[in-house]
């Protein structure tokens, strides 16, 4: 080889060298990172924190009980955002053993991690990397969950600017809050309620480890589906967790050494919307809306939390009732017209207004309608202790100038034209029955309609639905008219709850609310409208109503179903059925001391809605308030009431007055000789024809009059009582009927 050549040859590494010296290559490093970082300060003062990402933040409404178990959640996620005061401190510290250990000091990024986690990205070997709590939050919330370099970089620049902005405490809520932890669950409270069935305030540090660790893996790690690999990792996963926490001296060592694996619950089915949660809700939904002006589409973003009124073991009981005196005894197959039976009740506490329990049908998914709420039916006659209100409120009298009440006597026959209407109106009593002159006690036990009728027209009917508004009923847009006397209107059982709740509570006025209280996201719950309002009547007239009132159970239309139930054990009732025309409802509204209860039966057909007749439903006759919905009420009250207690009644009326002797002479007759003779006019006791019993046809066995109207002087009347007078009548015993005698209701 000449020298020539070998220069050349020994030349080439210099010129190579010329190109990749040392110098050069760490001049371009430097370079490179210097562009870097000049471009990452450009990306620093272009990115900003973006707004949040609503679908993060997005949860679901969430419905309890009144004493704060879950009833129902809604909304399309599973999430309830909780603040990070409700979450143990041990609890917060398992995230952050699991995750990111130097959260509490670092700058919200992890360089290593991010790089690691680009260069990944970059050469295919994966989507992952270690990123912060920060950083995981930022992805959570702000970003996407692709992991491009781009989206990588962002999350970088705008993890800084969090940390800077934002506390760690908010960092840590955010991040544990936003989370999917499998099961449907996303953020800690719905997690600790998958898992445990909890909410998150009572997890211990051994459950909080375990969600810590889910976090990797959700559906790998949960202990309900995961293989025996799976599982195997789920526990490494949690002995990771609770380890780290003693390194960084969270957690002691012996309590860590005394923790055992906490296997977390089967999952349950979604706390949906069957059966009568459904009408709950609904009705919970509604209220809240309407206080705060919200639209369906606003109050379903989310965030709401609802206590509601209800109580379980009452609202059970309720159910049974419906079930076992009614739903139970349907047989569609066999009798067509049950298939168009659907029943409502409300149940209130008189002395707060709140539901305690609430029956809507058979489910929103056959019956969207809540029979609870409707006001399409009539109240019939559980309307006539309105007038009887309107009356002794305003001190009325009779249109010869007599002063109405209990014991002032009307002509109770049937079709008669009414007085002093300036309406034509001659009203039939239920089958047509005449029962000549009858005290207004008597005509309640008995529901006489011409009687009511009557009283509705000396009163002035205008007067009768102001005092019908006052005691809560909604009246808007009614007409004053005659025939109103006999419930024409429409009301809910919600409605006449309310009602008589407001009888209950000695005139005050009671609207029934059933939302205990409502908060949005945590926030100062808001305002509600006060259950119990002002004087709606004076006390003496709605006490004297409901002594009236003992008298229906005791010896008129509810005696059958409620008097002589075996589960009363001597507590004392007030009520009034109601039976609609042409039997398209039948009602039981009643109370005691302590709880009010309407029932109402509605005839209406499936595909239609129309309204029909109940006649012939269950395999009886006609469906009267005294029948099926009155033993509805008597199952569900005797077995809700805890122990017998006593009406506390201000009127000097007495207790269910007696009505006076035979000889009276009738009120508001129709013409001065349209009454019989006074030795033919008869007593309280019924007509020799006396209408049906309220469940079917009278017992063959009933000691009924079987001539012609009856003489007998009834007992002597009682006389004032202010200390509550129906406590002077054994139960049982109705006023001015002896406590043998067996009187078929109607």
């Amino acid at each position: 080889m000449g020298r020539a050549a070998r220069q050349a040859q020994r030349g080439s590494p210099r010129g190579i060298r010329r190109f990749f010296g040392w110098r050069k290559i760490l001049g371009t490093f430097f370079g490179l990172c210097l562009l870097g970082m000049a471009g990452f300060a450009v990306l620093y003062m272009v990115v900003d924190v973006p707004e949040g990402k609503a679908d993060a933040t997005r949860q679901s409404n969430v419905y309890r009980y009144s004493d704060g178990t879950l009833l129902a959640r809604t909304g399309t996620v599973n999430r309830e955002i909780v603040d990070l005061a409700e979450v143990p401190k041990d609890v917060q510290r398992t995230f952050v053993a699991a995750e990111n250990k130097s959260f509490y000091t670092d700058k919200g990024i992890d360089l290593k991690g991010t790089a690691r986690g680009v260069f990944n990205t970059l050469s295919g070997r994966g989507k992952q990397g270690g990123s912060t709590i920060t950083q995981q939050y930022v992805k959570n919330y702000y970003l996407d969950q692709d992991q491009t370099v781009t989206r990588k970089l962002k999350e970088l620049v705008i993890s800084l600017k969090v940390d800077q902005r934002k506390s760690k405490d908010e960092i840590l809520a955010g991040y544990i809050n936003t989370s999917y932890y499998g099961r449907g669950a996303y953020g800690i409270q719905a997690a600790a309620q998958a898992y445990y069935g909890k909410d998150a305030k009572e997890l211990d540090v051994a459950e909080g480890a375990y969600l810590a660790a889910l976090l990797q893996a959700p559906n790998q790690y949960d202990w309900a589906i995961a293989s025996p690999e799976g599982k195997r990792l789920a526990k490494a996963r949690w002995n990771y967790v609770l380890d780290n926490m003693v390194g960084q001296h969270w957690l002691d060592a012996g309590k860590r050494r005394g923790l055992s694996f906490p296997v977390p619950h089967r999952p349950k089915p979604d706390r949906g919307l069957e059966g009568q949660k459904g009408y709950i809700v609904e009705a919970a939904r509604a209220m809240v809306m309407k206080q705060q002006h919200l639209t369906r589409e606003q109050f379903e973003r989310g965030g709401w939390t609802i206590t509601v009124t209800i109580d379980r073991r009452q609202q059970q009981k309720l159910e049974q009732a419906v079930r076992t005196r009614l739903t139970d005894r349907l047989d569609p197959k066999a009798r067509g017209v049950d298939r168009d039976v659907q029943a409502g009740a409300v149940s209130v506490d008189p002395g707060s207004g709140a539901v305690k329990a609430l029956y809507g049908g058979p489910g929103l998914a056959e019956h969207w309608t809540s029979n609870a709420t409707r006001a399409d039916y009539q109240p019939a006659s559980t309307f006539k202790p309105v007038i009887l209100a309107a009356a002794l409120d305003r001190a009325a009298v009779t249109q010869n100038g007599a002063p109405i009440t209990a014991n002032t006597v009307y002509d109770g026959t049937s079709d008669r034209p009414i007085k002093g209407s300036p309406v034509p109106y001659a009203p039939p009593n239920e089958d047509h029955v005449d029962y000549g002159p009858v005290t207004v006690q008597t005509a309640m036990n008995k529901s006489v309609n011409s009687v009511f009728a009557q009283m509705g027209a000396d009163v002035g009917m205008d007067k009768v639905i102001e005092t019908a508004g006052k005691l809560g009923m909604d009246v808007k847009n009614t007409e004053a008219v005659p025939a109103m006397t006999l419930g024409s209107m429409g009301a809910s059982p919600m409605e006449m709850a309310g009602v008589y709740a407001t009888l209950d509570h000695h005139g005050k006025l009671v609207t029934p609310q059933i939302v205990k209280s409502a908060s949005k996201e945590g926030g100062a719950p808001i305002e509600l409208p006060e259950a119990v309002g002002d004087q709606a009547i004076s006390r003496q007239a709605a006490d004297s109503v409901t002594s009236v009132l003992t008298g229906v159970v005791d010896d008129g239309t509810a005696r059958e179903s409620v008097r002589n139930s075996p589960q009363r054990a001597g507590q004392q009732v007030a009520g009034k059925t109601g039976t609609s025309d042409d039997n398209k409802s039948a009602w039981f509204t009643g109370y005691t001391p302590n709880l009010v209860t309407s029932v109402g039966l509605f005839g209406e057909q499936p595909k239609t809605g129309k309204q029909v007749s109940l006649t012939g439903a269950t395999g009886g006759g006609r469906v009267n308030g005294g029948g099926i919905p009155a033993s509805i009420w008597a199952e569900y009250t005797f077995a809700a009431m805890g122990a017998p207690s006593t009406f506390e009644l201000d009127t000097d009326m007495g207790a269910a007055i007696t009505p006076p002797p035979a000889t009276s002479t009738p009120e508001n007759s129709a013409t001065p000789d349209h009454s019989p003779p006074p030795s033919e006019q008869p007593s309280s006791q019924p007509p020799s024809s006396p209408p049906p019993s309220e469940t079917g046809p009278p017992s063959p066995s009933a000691d009924l009059p079987s001539g012609g109207p009856s003489t007998q002087r009834p007992p002597e009347e009682p006389g004032p009582n202010r200390t509550g007078g129906v406590a002077a009548r054994p139960p049982g015993a109705a006023a001015g009927v002896a406590p043998s005698r067996s009187v078929s209701p109607r």
